[in-house]
């Protein structure tokens, strides 16, 4: 399998991402995902029996069921970006049921969609695969466009349709900011309550973010928006892939120390990413990093985005515009292939 890994990813990227040794945070203080995670890391936190289940039924489904690592399929994208812009490229999914058809042929730990498309199937596939409701949005109708999440429903009625968890998303740096922040707070409380695990979309979101580079995928700017969420005890956290560093100081706000740069990070992006793991508690709570735009090259780019993760202590991926905007074959053996970075026990932490 590890040579197969090398072939998708190609040699010279395969030796910088494969045989990278992290200096920052030791491998050994890392909680790393493992088949017992839950017994040994969520059992000592103050999730109740129904939430650990749920947690439980996350773990233990699909191709990854029992390694501690997940593969997702998150498919909100219809309201996120348009449904016409997101479903043109393949058509077939403007059908709720197909995005659940993908989710299992693919042998996905759960899908993600929306109150909306699990609402017209859930009856149906709530017993076949764990679901997770995405309960607010930026509706993305609003001229012009703002930075917003509004919730779409309630968590007693993701409740009522079977949903193991629910997951929201909180613009981090938007002037909504403190209002999503109370919203998904007490949101994931009585989703606690209720037996039902939750997932966070952690993004960062101000025009002032983008000066010399786009520093809304910075590690220390995503890796504090983690802080903030694992803080409303988020049972795991969805980010972007780090792409540079330094955002606070380039846009100069917030509180800073040099050792953020100079010993917590290098450029190297297994490290930036571990930078955005260690602000998960260290791993405990588990970090998900985004599939990310569907491409020219989405294989590749799915496996290194799988590698980069894995090596630096992340809990799996949760790909979706790669997979669901391709012929369903070809978007099977892209969600396949991320799930042998994760099955091939010759990848480990760096």
């Amino acid at each position: 399998m590890l040579d197969q890994i090398v072939a998708r990813l190609g040699a010279e990227k395969a030796a910088y991402l494969l045989e990278h040794q992290s200096s920052t945070f030791p491998k050994s203080a890392i909680h790393a995902p493992r088949p017992n995670f839950i017994d040994e890391v969520w059992s000592q936190s103050n999730r109740n029996i129904q939430t650990l289940r749920s947690l439980g039924a996350l773990h233990n489904h699909g191709r990854l069921g029992g390694t501690g690592y997940l593969s997702i399929l998150p498919v909100d994208q219809g309201i996120e970006h348009t449904a016409g812009a997101s479903f043109a490229p393949n058509p077939i999914y403007f059908d709720p049921e197909n995005i659940i058809k993908l989710a299992l042929e693919a042998q996905c730990s759960a899908v993600a969609t929306t109150y909306g498309v699990l609402g017209a199937v859930a009856r149906k596939y709530a017993h076949k695969i764990p679901l997770v409701v995405k309960i607010n949005h930026n509706e993305l109708m609003t001229y012009p466009n703002k930075y917003d999440q509004i919730q779409f429903g309630s968590i007693k009625n993701a409740w009522d349709m079977g949903a193991v968890a629910v997951g929201a998303t909180i613009y981090f740096g938007s002037e909504n900011s403190n209002r999503q922040l109370i919203e998904i707070a007490e949101a994931f409380e009585y989703a606690h309550e209720l037996g039902m695990a939750t997932i966070l979309w952690c993004y960062t979101r101000n025009s002032a973010f983008k000066k010399d580079k786009d520093y809304h995928l910075a590690a220390d700017l995503t890796g504090q928006a983690n802080h903030l969420g694992v803080t409303i005890q988020a049972d795991i956290i969805k980010q972007k892939l780090p792409e540079n560093n330094g955002g606070f100081t380039a846009v100069g706000f917030g509180k800073t120390h040099p050792k953020m740069y100079s010993d917590l990070a290098t450029e190297h992006p297994i490290d930036l990413c571990r930078y955005q793991v260690a602000n998960c508690y260290m791993g405990r709570v588990g970090l998900l990093n985004s599939g990310g735009a569907s491409g020219g090259n989405d294989l590749q780019d799915a496996v290194e985005t799988a590698v980069i993760n894995k090596r630096a202590g992340g809990l799996g991926l949760i790909l979706g515009r790669k997979a669901f905007q391709k012929p369903m074959n070809e978007g099977v053996d892209i969600i396949s292939a991320v799930q042998d970075v994760y099955a091939c026990q010759d990848i480990d932490l760096a």
